[in-house]
């Protein structure tokens, strides 16, 4: 027979699950949390400056590792700073379990000290949540909130805990069963052979590969098919991994930010092979002349996302991964070399504005460089900008690239705590991060939290003194009315980093810029790389928004 708290029974359960490392802040309504926690043998704690520093740390871990991270927050302010880190794993597929102290239930709805609303708040911008009414209840709500989590399409989970209910000791005889992924379905059999001979018969097929790829690791299965079928393939911003960037088949990100032949090709098929998207308007642009002439067959685990955009001719619900193994022995190898030779010449007469080798002279560029210099092996962080256009355009990724952007939400912030997560959760690796000044300076206390755990994370930092994608809208529809899109103080960001106990370089004026890169990339622990931009330095192409993908600005080649 066991015996205690509910506060120690969460923990407990924690453990059972595997859960290695918390981030997060104590605060009146979590601190039994935070005592049983301290007597943790297996459990580290990772003490963050603000919880929505913690929900992205959380992110971080499980956006490398695949499996659930876990972080704390206290009730009242602590809910509601990390609740945008919630929304963003939930829009991004990512499981994240996020256990909230609350006010003592019998001053629930009271307007109690640091109380709101936690469980209706997170409703919407959560896979599932629980607020537990007994300690006894955390024996299935704890294992059941990590299944859920993981079952399907992944997403985040909060479990809202009353400080009395942390409090109240509960006795119980075993321990309950490890919350585990329940396996899915597969449903699909009568879907298979329509798709292989709508397969079979396209003339011009492109394959359009989402974040639900990466999550499934049904990359590898992707590439057999592509080529195999010689199917070109393009990506969402969640999806840039699956395929090397110099594979011949690859034509790199479509919808708002594409290479103008990527959005031109795509206008020209007859069918599409949607597997793991969602259809965003990032994507798709004005998504009812998306495509207009070409048969859709969308893959998706997440019923809800069939249909829900764009009609399918062929929905097919289950994971891309078992969908795409199923399909492989079906199909017929196919040369399409009409297709292929097409592609080819709107290559040519559209070039590419990406640099095939990496310099300086341009922040394409200079990522492209970065990421000579990284490796294939490097995990690569963005935050929400201009930066992470150009990261997604021009970094040379592969399938052994981690890739961890805000997709979905677009969360300014987002970069540095989810660095330090990946870093916490793949110490061998190399974390790369590209942020803005507008971006870094949303958690730039998490330069602390980088400093105390001794994470290796390369922060490039691209310096337009502006919102930068902010400044280019406004120069481009609305008159060049720059209204609160530039900083008027010129901050000093590498004495910031230097305060933090970071080491910084600066590739302002410097006479050799790729001995500071490489200087600066092979240092291990907190690094601050400061680029200067300017500010006029475009993200070009360019759809504007509402506007169909055909309707693209800029694109011209920088050479």
């Amino acid at each position: 027979m066991f015996s205690m708290t509910g506060a120690q029974l969460t923990i407990g359960l924690l453990e059972r699950q595997g859960i290695r490392t918390i981030a997060g802040i104590p605060g009146g309504a979590n601190l039994p949390l935070y005592d049983a926690l301290s007597r943790s043998t297996r459990i580290r704690h990772v003490l963050t400056r603000h919880e929505q520093g913690a929900g992205f740390l959380a992110q971080g871990m499980a956006r490398v590792t695949g499996r659930p991270a876990v972080c704390f927050a206290t009730s009242g302010p602590g809910a509601t700073n990390i609740l945008t880190a919630i929304a963003d794993a939930k829009l991004d597929s990512v499981p994240v379990i996020c256990i909230t102290g609350q006010v003592p239930r019998a001053m629930i709805g009271t307007d109690a000290f640091q109380e709101v609303d936690t469980y209706g708040m997170s409703i919407p911008i959560t896979k599932h949540n629980f607020l537990v009414r007994q300690a006894r209840d955390l024996l299935h709500i704890i294992p059941e909130a990590f299944s859920i989590a993981t079952s399907g399409r992944p997403g985040p989970v909060l479990i809202d805990i009353p400080r009395d209910v942390q409090l109240e000791m509960v006795d119980f005889g075993q321990w309950p069963e490890i919350g585990e992924r329940e396996p899915v379905p597969a449903c699909f059999d009568g879907d298979l052979d329509l798709a292989v001979e709508m397969l079979n018969s396209a003339r011009r097929p492109i394959l359009w590969l989402g974040g639900g790829v990466v999550a499934s690791g049904a990359g590898r299965e992707m590439l057999t098919l592509a080529e195999r079928l010689s199917m070109p393939v393009t990506s969402t911003l969640m999806g840039l991994t699956v395929v090397p960037h110099d594979h011949p088949l690859n034509m790199g990100m479509l919808g708002m930010h594409a290479q103008r032949h990527t959005n031109m090709a795509l206008e020209a098929c007859d069918l599409i092979l949607a597997a793991g998207v969602r259809f965003d308007d990032r994507a798709t642009g004005k998504v009812q002349e998306f495509c207009p002439q070409a048969k859709v067959i969308h893959i998706d685990i997440d019923h809800s996302e069939l249909d829900k955009l764009r009609a399918a001719s062929l929905p097919i619900l289950g994971d891309v991964r078992d969908v795409v193994r199923a399909l492989l022995p079906k199909v017929e190898p196919a040369e399409r070399q009409e297709w292929i030779g097409y592609i080819e010449a709107l290559k040519r007469a559209f070039p590419s504005r990406i640099p095939e080798q990496g310099g300086h002279a341009t922040p394409l560029e200079l990522i492209r460089r970065v990421g000579e210099l990284a490796g294939d092996s490097a995990i690569v962080v963005t935050d929400v900008g201009k930066h992470q256009m150009w990261a997604a355009q021009g970094y040379p990724f592969t399938p052994g690239t981690g890739w961890l952007t805000s997709g979905g939400l677009g969360t300014m912030g987002f970069g540095l705590p989810t660095a330090i997560g990946a870093a916490l959760a793949a110490p061998e690796r190399k974390v790369v991060c590209f942020s803005g000044d507008g971006s870094l300076l949303m958690n730039i206390q998490e330069m602390a939290t980088a400093a105390e755990q001794g994470v290796d994370v390369t922060v490039v930092l691209m310096n337009n003194a502006s919102l930068g994608l902010v400044h280019q809208q406004q120069e481009l529809f609305f008159k060049a009315n720059y209204f609160s899109s530039i900083y008027d103080v010129n901050v000093d960001f590498g004495l910031i980093a230097s305060g933090f106990c970071w080491k910084t370089w600066d590739l302002a004026g410097a006479a050799d810029p790729d001995a500071v890169l490489g200087e600066a990339l092979a240092h291990r622990g907190p690094t601050l790389i400061h680029v200067p931009v300017d500010r006029d330095e475009k993200v070009w192409p360019m759809v504007p928004p509402g506007a169909a993908n055909r309707t693209m600005l800029g694109g011209e080649c920088h050479a």
